[in-house]
Formats: structure tokens, sequence, C-alpha cells
């Protein structure tokens, strides 16, 4: 179908797409699909406002001491490409792709989860911010935030369990097939969605990454990312291997990209399971390289302690 004959309503789906004269949603080809981007007020206004108090704070850390003072360059760095990787999953023409593809949409999420939570915790953003305010604005915050029933909340929700528990729950309870559909047409769901995948990865990644920097918080680490990467390659194996549609909302927009619905719905189990399994092992490795610091730092410690211990005091004349 021509661009002329079709009928653009930028804001009526939930993906930013378009909406045929026929009533078939979304991109159907890839002439169509790189003019074709989300358009969410919100969501832009979300994403400049993050990165402009980011680079504000960072300009106010940096002024005087100079580049690294207090944020690495690194971890600025980290940032930028989390930064980035929200922009590609909900800004960039993969976001209106989700609504056509189930493999597009599954492509979405692992990048919130998997490439931008990741980066922006590791980013430190909330202390980036805080320096990006006006500073009774940051001292009342860090005032609240030491209130104690905000410290109990927050330890409750950010130790390594609990984080990883919401993670898992709402990863599964999205994909219920009801759930999964309702959000294609549905604008607020669909960022409800979106809301539910990045916050708890972000909350999980950051009870991972800064939680416990000691070698039990490093082999806990470990073992929370086996876990979460053991559930949810089991729910890529069986989409992959299901014999029939779980998503109807997809039933009739894969066609035109020559993939039937469910072999659709079969690469997107497989970008769930490969994929994502791969970056989970590669963070996996990363903490057990942390975890092989530590307690090589542990043992030297413990080792210079034991000489001190052995060694005589300095007025002692030791005697031949």
């Amino acid at each position: 179908m021509t661009r002329e004959r079709m009928a653009i309503h930028p804001f009526i789906l939930a993906h930013g797409g378009v909406v045929h004269e026929d009533g078939v949603r979304g991109p159907r080809d890839f002439s169509e699909l790189w003019t074709t981007w989300g358009w969410e007020p919100y969501v832009w206004v979300g994403l400049i406002l993050s990165a402009y108090m980011y680079a504000a704070g960072l300009r106010r850390m940096w002024r005087d001491p100079g580049a690294g003072h207090g944020i690495k360059t690194w971890e600025a760095w980290c940032y930028a490409g989390g930064w980035f990787a929200l922009f590609v999953a909900l800004v960039s023409p993969l976001h209106p792709w989700g609504s056509v593809l189930l493999s597009a949409h599954m492509t979405q999420h692992e990048i919130l989860m998997l490439v931008g939570a990741p980066l922006i915790v590791l980013g430190r953003p909330i202390l980036v911010y805080l320096h990006a305010l006006p500073r009774h604005w940051a001292a009342a915050l860090g005032r609240a935030s030491n209130h104690p029933a905000w410290r109990t909340t927050w330890q409750a929700f950010s130790a390594p369990l609990p984080a990883f528990l919401i993670h898992s729950a709402l990863l599964w309870l999205w994909h219920i097939p009801a759930w999964f559909n309702a959000t294609i047409d549905n604008e607020l769901l669909h960022t409800l969605q979106h809301l539910s995948f990045l916050v708890p990865a972000l909350l999980f990644w950051w009870a991972l990454i800064h939680h416990g920097p000691n070698a039990v918080g490093y082999g806990l680490a470990v073992l929370y990312l086996f876990l979460i990467a053991l559930h949810s390659q089991l729910l890529g194996v069986l989409m992959t291997f299901a014999r029939s549609i779980w998503y109807t909302a997809y039933a009739q927009t894969t066609q035109s990209w020559g993939l039937s619905p469910l072999q659709d719905q079969q690469l997107a189990g497989l970008i769930m399971w490969i994929p994502a399994g791969v970056v989970y092992i590669i963070a996996a490795l990363a903490l057990m390289a942390g975890w092989m610091r530590e307690a090589e730092a542990r043992a030297v410690r413990r080792e210079h302690a034991d000489e001190r211990d052995a060694s005589p005091p300095a007025n002692v004349e030791v005697s031949s």
C-alpha cells in the first residue's frame, strides 16, 4: 500500500504507530518503519529532563575539582549508554515496530531491562541529580531520605531478595497473554507495562551492584543473576516451543514481514532465551571477577595484619 493511501493517526496506538485505511496498524515494511517513530510527549519530556539533570549535576560536580570527581568518567559514560538504550527502546522505530511484531516488542523490553537499566544504575544518577537541584532542595531531600520510615521502606525493597522477587513476578505477570494483548492498543496499559519492566529492573540491578560491595554481596549477586536468568530463559523456552499462538494481538500483523504469527512468537522466545542469557552470563562473570578481587584484597589485608601482629615492637631489642 502506498503512503498516499495511508491514514496516519500518530497518537491512537500504544506504540506510536500508524493505522492504515484497512484498519491494520503499524508499519508494514522497512520503508515505512524508518519514517515511524515514537512521539509520546511524556517519553520525550522524561528523556530530555533526565539528560539535562544528569548533565547539569555532572557539570557542578566536575566544575572545580575536574572530571572524575565524585562520579568517574566511565560511570558517566555508562549513564549515557543507558540513556541511549532507553531512547532506542522507547522512541526509535523499534517502538512502533513492536506494534506489529512480537519479536520487536520483546527486543524492546530486553533493551529496557538488560541494557538500559544496568547502565543507568552504574551511572549513579541519584547522586548526580541531587547536585543538579538547588542546594536547599537537595538538603531537604537528604533529610527526608534519612527519615526512619523511608529508610526502613527502602531497605526492605532494595535488598537483593525483595528486588529479585518483584522483578521476577512482574516479568511473568506481564507475559500472561490476556495482559500482554491488552497493552497493544491501550496507551495507559502499555506505559504501565514499560514502567513495570524498567523500574523493577533498576531496583534489581541497584541491589546487585550497590547493595553489598563485598565478598558476601558479590556471591549473592551472582546467585540472583543465575536465578533470574534461569526463570526468564524458561519463559523464553516455553514461548519458543509453544505449538499455539499466545498473543493473538499479533495474529494479523506479521505477514507483511515474512513471518507467521507462530514464527514471530518463536523468534521472540529465542530473543528472551539466548541473547538475554548471554547478557546475564556477562554480568555474572563481571561480578565473579569483582568477587575474586575482593577475596584477594581481603587475603592481602589479613596477611598484612598477621605480619603486624607477629613483628616485635620498635622499642624492643631482639637478641641474637
